[in-house]
Formats: structure tokens, C-alpha cells, sequence
């Protein structure tokens, strides 16, 4: 009997179309409850599955500042972030809850 490969998920791969990667941020808007370093992760797995070159290039940011700001483990400001979703095609929404 052979053991089955496993790799790990990434949510970048999956997200082919700018339609998947609004509704990927939207769930994880709802999700995350008040992790923002989860909104940054997302907002990661979407700049990857763009480009992470494009991005920078797009938002005048290193590359590897975006890949550690969209890491998850950063802690990117909210310039940052207003940045990489405008350079995304991104917006936020207010809705009263």
C-alpha cells in the first residue's frame, strides 16, 4: 500500500478570476471576526494569485515589504492595506450591522 502525497492548501491557486478573489476576501471579511492578521493573510493569498510583482510595482511597496506585510504574521498599516485593495481593483463597504 503506498502512502498518498499531501501538499499544503493555498487558497492562491484557486483564485482565477476577479469575481473569486472578491468573493475569497468577502467570506473572509465575515470570518474573521476582529482578526485583522487574517484579513492581511487574505489579502496575501489574493496578491499572489495576481502577482506580487505587479502589486508592487502598482503600489510603489518592495515586494518583499508586501510579502511580510501580507503575511499574516506583519502587522501592515492601514495605508498599507487601502494601497494593496485599491492596486487589487478591491473596496471596502460600510453596512450597519
Amino acid at each position: 500500500m503506498t502512502t498518498p502525497k499531501l501538499r499544503k492548501w493555498d487558497s492562491a491557486e484557486h483564485l482565477k478570476t476577479d469575481e473569486d478573489m472578491a468573493a475569497y476576501l468577502e467570506a473572509c471579511l465575515q470570518e474573521s471576526g476582529d482578526d485583522a492578521a487574517f484579513i492581511a493573510k487574505a489579502l496575501g493569498n489574493i496578491a499572489r494569485a495576481k502577482g506580487m510583482t505587479q502589486l508592487s510595482k502598482d503600489t510603489g511597496l518592495g515586494r518583499e515589504s508586501l510579502y511580510k506585510a501580507l503575511s499574516g504574521e506583519g502587522n501592515p498599516s492601514f495605508a498599507t492595506i487601502l494601497k494593496v485593495t485599491h492596486a487589487l481593483g478591491l473596496k471596502f463597504q460600510v453596512h450597519r450591522l
